[in-house]
């Protein structure tokens, strides 16, 4: 095992240049470099209520996404559901352009609230990051209600899915602060072979 020096960093990682062994910053993020710059985007909404009109959490989530030239590949209505979240999954993973999709409604703990129970089993590979840091976020703006929240993401079939609250207020937070800055890389990783 290398020597760690008492700054942390690893002997070998040590040049002339860079006596501390500093990695120099360049590398911190070179995997993203062949990450897409526009990935195409399905919005699903849970929700046994909302139409297209009244539904204003899908449909910042779709200005969102057209603001940063995510390309929107649908935007569809399924009730709080089971089959209807399953078939709709199903349906968007079929659709060859779509690159990720983003289901928002449902996350909460009421009886109707089953989005992340559905999706999660049917998810290759779980990102617990994302719910993680969301609640985090959300209880900086909300205090101790954001334990109420399940968000997640994770990984199916190249595709990366995301399950967000459908109130305007997490949408933006999740948006701004999580889905929009990482969806190219997201997108880039979740195609990588083994």
């Amino acid at each position: 095992m290398p020597e760690e020096s008492p700054n942390g960093t690893h002997a070998e990682d040590a040049t002339a240049d860079n006596p501390a062994g500093h990695k120099p910053s360049h590398h911190k993020h070179h995997h993203r470099q062949g990450a897409p710059q526009a990935v195409p985007t399905l919005v699903v909404t849970v929700s046994d209520t909302r139409t297209l009109e009244t539904d204003t959490g899908g449909a910042l989530v779709e200005e969102n996404l057209r603001t940063a030239n995510h390309p929107i590949t649908g935007r569809r209505i399924v009730p709080d559901e089971p089959a209807a979240i399953r078939d709709a999954l199903a349906e968007a993973l079929g659709d060859e352009a779509s690159k990720a999709i983003i289901l928002t409604g449902g996350t909460g703990i009421a009886p109707r609230d089953v989005t992340p129970d559905t999706v999660e089993p049917l998810l290759d590979r779980v990102i617990p990051g994302f719910g993680e840091l969301f609640r985090m976020l959300s209880y900086e703006d909300i205090g101790s209600a954001a334990l109420l929240s399940r968000a997640l993401a994770g990984l199916k079939d190249g595709r990366v899915v995301f399950v967000i609250p459908g109130s305007r207020g997490a949408v933006r937070l999740a948006m701004e602060k999580l889905i929009l800055p990482e969806l190219g890389h997201l997108a880039g990783e979740a195609v990588k072979a083994r």
